[in-house]
Formats: C-alpha cells, sequence, structure tokens
C-alpha cells in the first residue's frame, strides 16, 4: 500500500492548454484525460462547451506528477480551491479512512464515492480551510 501527495490544479477551461505547454516546457507526458462530456451521468444541462472542459487529468514529469481538471462551471474554482492537495493511494478502505478523518469539523465538497476514473474518490476541505482530495488509483497497463 503507498500514500503518495500530489499536487492538483484547478483551471478555469484552460487545462487542456496547460497540458500541451507542460507537455512542451516541461517534456510531461500524459497519463489520461477526461472530460466531462466522457464522464457517465452527466447532467443534461451541460453545454458542449462544458462538455470538453476537462474532468480530470494527470501528466508525469520525471518522478513527479500534476493533476488537472477545469472548474465545471468554467470559471474561476473560488478561494482555496485553484490549487487543491491529491492524496493517492492504491487502496479504497485507506482512502475512505483518510476523507473520513479530513472531513471532521470540515466540509465535504464531494463525498467519497466511486468514479469513472477511480474506485474511491471524494474532495473535502478540512478545519483548517485546506482542501483535499483523496483519490484511489487505479493499476495502468
Amino acid at each position: 500500500m503507498t500514500v503518495k501527495l500530489t499536487p492538483y490544479i484547478t483551471l478555469e477551461g484552460r487545462t487542456q492548454e496547460a497540458i500541451r505547454f507542460y507537455e512542451q516546457a516541461l517534456g510531461a507526458e500524459v497519463i489520461f484525460v477526461t472530460t466531462y462530456g466522457e464522464m457517465p451521468d452527466m447532467p443534461s444541462t451541460f453545454t458542449e462547451d462544458l462538455k470538453a472542459l476537462v474532468a480530470h487529468a494527470k501528466l508525469k514529469i520525471g518522478e513527479a506528477e500534476l493533476m488537472f481538471s477545469d472548474s465545471p462551471s468554467g470559471s474561476s474554482p473560488g478561494e482555496g480551491k485553484r490549487v487543491t492537495i491529491c492524496i493517492t493511494t492504491t487502496d479504497v478502505e485507506q482512502s475512505r479512512r483518510i476523507f473520513e478523518a479530513l472531513q471532521q469539523e470540515g466540509q465535504v465538497n464531494l463525498p467519497f464515492q466511486e468514479e469513472a476514473f477511480s474506485p474511491g474518490f471524494g474532495d473535502v476541505t478540512d478545519k483548517f480551510g485546506v482542501t483535499f482530495q483523496v483519490f484511489t488509483e487505479l493499476p495502468y497497463n
């Protein structure tokens, strides 16, 4: 079982541009990119422009990783949400325990649940105002 912290950057509709930039500037390798339109059960109210925004992306730069997404509204993600600390594990129950510990006296932004890109994922702001995403990593083949 492993645990690592990964910077998670939220942008206002510019994630695809940022990915191309980091590929050129830093030699980043794109591990995966998922748009909101590719997510199952996407609200019918999402326009084609919103569906084209990045819901989740992961880049590898040397031995480090960066994760990205666009704010689903395409607007500013708000105070404390531009950079989020992503805690990644390889075990759903360990992820759940971490999420539950962080939510004590904090605020759940997205309940811990299975997502198309992760068997266990949630977003929480702790009692100090620090936002964490708890991400259970799928094996990459």
